[in-house]
């Protein structure tokens, strides 16, 4: 239901190769460690976004996304729930493409926002499971 095959196509496929990803650190024991190790192999450049601006797979961190200073292509949303809106919110004006809230993290009225403003935005999934589907 939040992620239709043809808008995880396109935000996998044509929408950028830039993805900031929000909660991203040098723990190797979280989701998102794994993940963006996940996107750089698919030749994605990550961004981590984290309050302790930590380099992580050899790239440069940043504490939000207001902090990184040039085009992110999706965000990649690793927070629980409850904060993710605010992210959401964030990626918009920023000036993102998409949005991306990974497995477990749900806000159906961010999505609605997100969606309402023109964004692709897939909620609930993960692009490292939705890379190997694509072919």
């Amino acid at each position: 239901m939040y992620g239709d095959p043809t808008t995880i196509r396109r935000i996998l496929t044509e929408l950028g190769d830039t993805w900031a990803i929000v909660g991203l650190s040098s723990n190797d024991q979280r989701a998102a460690h794994g993940v963006a190790k996940v996107l750089q192999r698919h030749r994605k450049r990550i961004v981590p976004v984290h309050p302790k601006a930590e380099t992580v797979h050899g790239e440069q961190g940043y504490p939000s996304l207001a902090a990184i200073p040039f085009p992110v292509d999706v965000v990649d949303v690793f927070v629980n729930s409850e904060l993710a809106g605010g992210i959401a919110d964030e990626a918009v004006a920023l000036g993102a493409r998409a949005v991306w809230f990974q497995l477990g993290v749900v806000d159906e009225a961010a999505w609605d926002r997100v969606r309402d403003s023109g964004l692709d935005m897939v909620m609930d999934r993960c692009p490292a499971i939705e890379l190997p589907r694509l072919g």
